[in-house]
């Protein structure tokens, strides 16, 4: 199976490209210098030619606090770039896997979201992955959303890797304690997702690691499992951010039921695939 992977540059496309070789199918990785989502002939060309039978869009404006102030950018690659793939999908018949966000909802409450509750986002970045997914529902029969949350993988920036740095240079770092929700290790990520483009299970889903934490948890548990325990981690509310230019969802739990109800594996505990990343990385002291 041939399949074309947008954002290949970024934490799950660098995985994606992995675990499809393993597994003896043909990634076409491609990133912005390859084809300008934003580019709609670029799309045409580029889709047309890579011969696929899907596309799994992984490539996305994904600075939040950046996108208050970059607004029309950001809508430019996460709704209108969807839109073009989307449309391109539709007219040769592939099947379309987005990857999308916790930030769709407005983390009230505290029940985990199903795939399938109203979305209400609170910022710029949360609504325009909204509207990108809006055009893979009205586009594509053969879609499969997927929403992921606080994502780390060995190829990019990420909150492990920022917390490492700042607990070696400073000794002391302070985290928010009042936003909830589960880690996302792009390694596990990328073994459900080759799995799912592969059936015609096709709809909404939410795929993270198992269990909940707060930030000041995911990072405490990050220095445990690094042997940094002599790092001071402070726990603060949302409020003590007042530089966020972004609001963020409080409630980020998400429901993983439905991968269970259709057959598909679901991922590893948090703080398992945390340690798993951080000798992936070589970080354990």
């Amino acid at each position: 199976m041939r399949i074309l992977i947008t954002g290949v540059k970024g934490q799950l496309g660098h995985d994606l490209v992995n675990e499809m070789e393993k597994r003896g199918l043909t990634p076409v990785g491609v990133d912005v210098e390859e084809m300008d989502i934003t580019d709609r002939a670029a799309c045409d060309r580029v889709i047309a030619e890579a011969n696929v039978e899907a596309v799994m869009h992984c490539a996305a404006y994904t600075a939040v606090d950046a996108a208050e102030d970059q607004i029309e950018l950001c809508r430019r690659i996460n709704a209108e770039g969807t839109k073009n793939i989307a449309e391109i999908c539709k007219r040769l018949d592939l099947k379309l896997m987005y990857i999308s966000t916790d930030y769709v909802f407005d983390g009230q409450g505290t029940r985990p979201w199903e795939p399938d509750d109203e979305r209400h986002p609170l910022n710029v970045y949360g609504q325009t992955k909204y509207e990108g997914e809006l055009f893979v529902e009205q586009l594509v029969e053969k879609f499969f959303t997927v929403r992921i949350a606080w994502v780390f993988g060995v190829n990019g920036k990420n909150f492990i890797k920022t917390m490492l740095r700042l607990g070696k240079e400073r000794g002391a770092v302070t985290v928010v304690d009042d936003q909830i929700g589960s880690p996302t290790y792009t390694y596990d990520l990328a073994r459900l997702l080759v799995d799912m483009i592969q059936t015609d299970r096709y709809g909404r889903y939410h795929a993270t690691n198992e269990g909940l934490c707060s930030w000041y948890e995911f990072a405490c548990e990050i220095f445990r499992a690094a042997g940094m325990e002599s790092v001071k981690v402070t726990p603060v509310p949302s409020s003590g951010y007042p530089a966020s230019k972004a609001k963020r969802p409080m409630n980020s739990r998400m429901s993983k039921e439905k991968l269970s109800e259709n057959g598909f594996e679901r991922l590893p505990d948090w703080k398992d695939a945390v340690a798993r990343y951080l000798k992936e990385i070589n970080a354990v002291v």
